[in-house]
């Protein structure tokens, strides 16, 4: 059985998802009606993911439950690797997973990435150092850019 919640962040509404075996999906969102749970995986993602917002939270300490192929999956993992603060390109996270040839497929995959901020996605820029697109928009991935930078400096 899944359970849902819809939280306000400092950055916007967001959506999560737990599948009884941990986080399956968070997202960014609007105009939805927040929305509480009385899960205690839920009521923990919400607090995690505000003291993330506000810069206390560098790492998430929250079970996952990702599903996507085996090559997302790997994918989605070395994003996790990515360093609070830091980021990396398509072309970096491609050499780490041992395949230097398929940029194009990580940005597939990253795009695909169904768990937001915990999966830190915003961190994957162009290798031009560009703000390259990210699934809830560029500002979002900016925000979240601006909060790690602050954090960092901590």
């Amino acid at each position: 059985m899944k359970n849902t919640c819809v939280i306000q962040t400092m950055v916007g509404q967001m959506e999560i998802e737990e599948d009884g075996e941990g986080i399956c999906r968070m997202d960014f969102c609007r105009g939805k009606a927040l929305k509480k749970s009385d899960s205690v995986l839920l009521v923990r993602a919400e607090q995690e993911i505000n003291e993330y917002m506000e810069g206390k939270r560098k790492t998430f300490d929250l079970p996952l439950s990702m599903h996507g192929t085996s090559f997302q999956t790997e994918v989605w993992n070395r994003l996790r690797q990515i360093p609070y603060g830091r980021t990396q390109s398509y072309g970096q996270i491609a050499a780490a997973v041992g395949r230097p040839n398929a940029a194009r497929a990580i940005g597939n995959a990253v795009h695909n990435n169904p768990i937001a901020v915990i999966v830190p996605c915003h961190r994957v820029i162009g290798a031009d150092g560009s703000m390259t697109g990210y699934a809830a928009g560029i500002s979002y991935k900016k925000k979240l850019l601006a909060i790690e930078k602050a954090g960092a400096c901590m």
